[in-house]
């Protein structure tokens, strides 16, 4: 399928599939829809909401993201942990990894932090299959499969859902995967994902989840949180 890399509305860039009409990341601004939903209502949330019952730093937060795509989601998230100083265990799964001559052309660290450029290319050139240091409190896992493959379970405390819309992968979106999603996140666990759909709402549902809607990025008026509240 064609691609071909566009600017969104907040000037950082994104990968669109022109047979699809869909985009990596929001038209509306990449950069602010995955700090909205993925970084506030994902991360932070967690940390405020879930993590205090701990010592914070005592132990990594694991995160999952489906859909590794362009690294974006991934790399903000190394910038919160390394201002916050937390400890992060990512993984990230992606079918069809994005190829090296796209990435050069998003302009992600150019608009975030100029910085940590290191990071951001070493998270694209890592080997996959196995687990690097990006940085002494942050490791990065890239995993090339099928999100029906994923197997783990009471493993990771937030799982960042950030597949292509249910418009054009339906089966992305399914009771089937989010009870996959369901195991591998442990009690209390935190989902996050841009979706609002009531279908997708009621997917999560349906396996075990506690949802909740909440505002969405600009130019989406709503989003979703979904909570492992039991084993």
């Amino acid at each position: 399928m064609k691609r071909k890399i566009i600017t969104t509305s907040d000037g950082s860039k994104t990968i669109q599939i022109e047979d699809w009409n869909e985009q990596y990341h929001s038209i509306h601004g990449a950069i602010q829809e995955a700090n909205h939903v993925f970084i506030k209502h994902g991360l932070l949330f967690y940390l405020q909401a879930c993590y205090p019952e701990t010592v914070s730093g005592s132990r990594p937060i694991s995160i999952l993201e489906i859909g590794f795509g362009t690294g974006l989601n991934a790399f903000l998230t190394f910038l919160k942990a390394e201002e916050l100083q937390e400890s992060v265990n990512y993984v990230g799964v992606e079918a069809y990894p994005v190829k090296p001559e796209e990435i050069q052309q998003l302009n992600y660290v150019e608009l975030i932090s100029e910085k940590f450029k290191a990071e951001f290319e070493k998270m694209h050139n890592i080997s996959w299959e196995e687990k690097h240091n990006i940085s002494k409190a942050f490791t990065l896992e890239k995993q090339e499969k099928f999100f029906k493959d994923i197997i783990d379970q009471d493993k990771y405390d937030i799982i960042y859902f950030d597949a292509f819309g249910a418009r054009v992968q339906p089966e992305l979106w399914t009771e089937d995967i989010f009870a996959i999603m369901y195991k591998a996140l442990k009690e209390k666990g935190v989902l996050v994902t841009y979706s609002a759909k009531g279908s997708v709402r009621r997917a999560m549902q349906a396996v075990g989840f506690t949802v909740e809607r909440l505002p969405g990025p600009p130019g989406k008026r709503e989003m979703l949180r979904a909570r492992k509240m039991r084993s």
